[in-house]
């Protein structure tokens, strides 16, 4: 069991290796194409000079045509062989760019379970983050509506007490007045009643 996970974890890191190692190898190679290229632009550079001299030189000579040919032929052999080391670095380069893009599509095609999975993880995460954003969203609405009703009872009850303590109040008013009127009369009986026995004592 633990030799087989030691075998699981060393595959992605030898896996690594090995693109490194590709990598590296494509790199050496396409240095070595474009050197490939740039001798051949020499060489072809270097055959055309020689061609030149050559013909300046030929001018001077008795037999001017049949050196100029044998030049001729000289700078064709020289272009000739620039140009298949050229093809050779083309070809090469072309050759790397194609198991490249071999590897890119190969790459695409071993991670695209990969990607499928992560790809509903994702899904999955945005749907309960949307779920969970509306329970938190609900639950605010519920809460609101719950201290709007607290607040409209609480308005209530005060209402109701403050008009129970106006009517009190009002009650304790009329039952003073009540109360004066009996002492005013009661005292308007009394001097009604003195007044009355001052009369008869006087007649």
């Amino acid at each position: 069991m633990v030799a087989l996970l030691s075998l699981l974890l060393a595959l992605p890191v030898t896996a690594l290796a090995a693109d490194a190692g590709r990598e590296v190898a494509w790199q050496e190679r396409l240095g070595r194409a474009a050197a490939m290229q740039e001798e051949s632009r020499a060489m072809h550079g270097a055959a055309s000079k020689l061609l030149e001299q050559k013909n300046l030189e030929c001018a001077k000579d008795f037999l001017v045509n049949a050196c100029r040919h044998e030049a001729h032929q000289t700078y064709l052999k020289s272009s000739r062989e620039a140009h298949r080391l050229e093809n050779d670095g083309k070809a090469l380069a072309r050759e790397v760019k194609n198991e490249q893009a071999a590897e890119r599509r190969q790459r695409v095609v071993d991670e695209a379970p990969q990607r499928e999975t992560e790809r509903h993880e994702r899904a999955a995460e945005i749907a309960a983050a949307r779920q969970a954003a509306e329970r938190k969203a609900e639950k605010a609405r519920v809460d609101k509506a719950r201290q709007a009703a607290n607040g409209e009872r609480r308005k209530a009850r005060e209402a109701e007490k403050l008009r129970r303590k106006q009517a009190a109040h009002q009650a304790r008013v009329a039952e003073k007045k009540r109360e004066a009127a009996q002492r005013a009369e009661s005292e308007a009986r009394r001097r009604a009643g003195q007044e009355a026995a001052k009369a008869a004592a006087n007649r």
